[in-house]
């Protein structure tokens, strides 16, 4: 991928390397603190609360408590998807 997006960019793989790894950190802040990170065409990373529930261990059938605990999902745009599929 480094080497596709640097012979398109016409930038050498250290640098989009390097914006990758910014873009990264950019986009775990982003999500920790604002509650999502949008990357246009692509998709956007969201911080989701998911609850307590129940749940059923797969090794002996024993019910169980899932606790809550906050998740973050990838939601892909309508324009990747069209284009993909």
């Amino acid at each position: 991928m480094l080497d596709a997006l640097a012979t398109k960019t016409n930038m050498s793989k250290k640098d989009v390397g390097m914006l990758l790894d910014t873009m990264v950190e950019l986009a775990y802040k982003e999500v920790k603190s604002a509650g999502e990170f949008v990357v246009p065409g692509i998709g956007k990373l969201v911080k989701v609360h998911r609850k307590e529930r129940q749940g059923r261990n797969p090794a002996t059938g024993a019910t169980i408590t899932i606790p809550a605990k906050t998740v973050v999902k990838f939601r892909v745009a309508k324009a990747a998807k069209e284009a993909v599929l």
